[in-house]
């Protein structure tokens, strides 16, 4: 069992590491698409890359269309593990939609013997969903 601070330590320890180990600057918040953003997950029992849509209900409904209708090519031609989900909730219970690639396989930021392969997992899934969105953000964003 961790302690509080023992966990925020190894967390911190877990996202030092990865960006020395895969040095680059992802787009993350950085859409220039209102509510649009991509996050790492990375806790206890799961990891996760996302593509979440926060913003107020017209623009998530307008941007998620626009989405599904490519869903066909992220599935084909970038992230065949992506899953969609129209309505998902945080834990605070906001409803968003949410994209997302589940890394499948047991991991916990708190075994170090599991950093590597979700270091590696979201270095190259990541890329993938960032190399999707350059590619149709207009169409996205349209």
């Amino acid at each position: 069992m961790f302690s509080k601070e023992n966990s925020r330590l190894i967390r911190q320890e877990f996202w030092i590491s990865f960006g020395k180990s895969f040095p680059r600057k992802w787009i993350l918040y950085n859409t220039k698409i209102k509510g649009l953003s991509f996050k790492f997950y990375f806790d206890t029992k799961k990891a996760f890359i996302t593509l979440d849509l926060e913003d107020n209900l017209e623009n998530r409904i307008n941007c998620w269309e626009k989405l599904t209708a490519l869903e066909n090519i992220l599935l084909d031609n970038y992230l065949p593990d992506a899953i969609y989900e129209e309505e998902f909730y945080l834990d605070n219970g906001k409803e968003i939609s949410r994209i997302y690639v589940p890394l499948n396989q047991k991991v916990s930021i708190h075994n170090k013997n599991t950093w590597r392969d979700t270091m590696a997992f979201f270095n190259e899934k990541m890329a993938l969903f960032e190399a999707f969105f350059e590619e149709y953000k207009e169409v996205i964003n349209g």
